[in-house]
């Protein structure tokens, strides 16, 4: 099969190539799915799972990439759930990696039926940003209707997420980014922008949730803006930004079936839009996941026609 591989992590996306490799066997509740598309997320080789097993050996050569959706071809002893001929969608676990490749073996828990009028580009590209901002809101923010929220990078695969699902959830939903990314985070929802290059984020007010992309500085900021009893949501890494009277949660998310089936039925329906940037074939991945501009939205590689 054809996949890309990633020998030197010093090298990051620069170093990828597309290469022959042995198609993946299913092992012990695995399904092997056959890739027809394979989102990658930008940060992805600098993860010390990428580069290691759950025994923490050194996985000299990679295949990257998380997020896929495609049809099962073969099942692993014990597995159940799945059958052969299935479409699924979901994640890999960080330390398997592989879906940037046109099969891929991955345990049968991780993935979510995928229905027959949901493109797997689409199914691709909502995985990780959905599940991410789901927990985020919904698991780890407990997030309620009539509350509000201020969202980071809300013009981005997961703040677009974010934003969609607590407006539906009846949230009020204030998106922060740059000054040109204003009219794309209200198209996703938001009800007030704050430009991060120009505004000050102070200005907003207390909030019950924050749900922080970025880390650093504007993390320690957005702490002093939750209200009493509210809570300050980031995936960008442990933070010492701890709000006076609440909550301060770095999560790593875990794929979850129900969960990816609530969120590509909202997909189904329209309540759900996915935030794609680009779409290139694995013959071009390579140059794709190396853009020479900002891209702005996910980058999804359609592995099959």
């Amino acid at each position: 099969m054809k996949a890309i591989v990633v020998a030197d992590q010093a090298a990051g996306t620069v170093g990828m190539k597309l290469v022959a490799q042995p198609e993946p066997q299913a092992a012990i509740n695995d399904v092997v799915v056959q890739v027809h598309a394979s989102g990658f997320t930008w940060d992805e080789l600098t993860w010390p799972s990428t580069w290691t097993d759950r025994l923490g050996r050194d996985r000299a050569r990679v295949i990257p990439g998380q997020e896929l959706a495609g049809v099962v071809t073969a099942l692993g002893y014990g597995t159940r759930g799945l059958s052969v001929g299935q479409r699924v969608f979901g994640l890999t676990d960080s330390y398997r990696g592989g879906t940037l490749a046109e099969y891929v073996a991955v345990e049968a828990r991780n993935l979510a039926p995928l229905p027959g009028d949901v493109d797997f580009t689409v199914a691709a590209s909502v995985a990780m940003p959905g599940l991410t901002a789901w927990q985020g809101l919904f698991v780890h923010g407990r997030l309620q209707a009539g509350q509000s929220v201020l969202v980071h990078g809300a013009a981005g695969a997961v703040g677009s997420m974010v934003t969609q699902l607590a407006r539906e959830a009846g949230a009020y939903v204030i998106g922060t980014g740059r000054a040109a990314h204003r009219q794309t985070a209200l198209d996703f929802g938001a009800q007030e922008f704050v430009a991060l290059d120009n505004d000050a984020i102070e200005d907003v007010g207390p909030v019950d949730l924050v749900f922080d992309v970025f880390g650093g500085d504007i993390a320690m900021r957005s702490a002093g803006l939750i209200r009493a009893g509210g809570t300050l949501v980031t995936i960008a890494g442990p933070t010492e930004a701890r709000p006076v009277d609440g909550l301060a949660i770095d999560f790593v998310l875990v794929s979850d079936r129900a969960q990816l089936g609530e969120i590509v039925q909202r997909v189904r329906h329209g309540r759900l839009r996915t935030n794609i940037g680009k779409i290139a074939t694995l013959d071009d991945a390579v140059a794709a996941l190396n853009p020479t501009k900002r891209i702005s939205g996910k980058t999804i590689i359609r592995v099959r026609p």
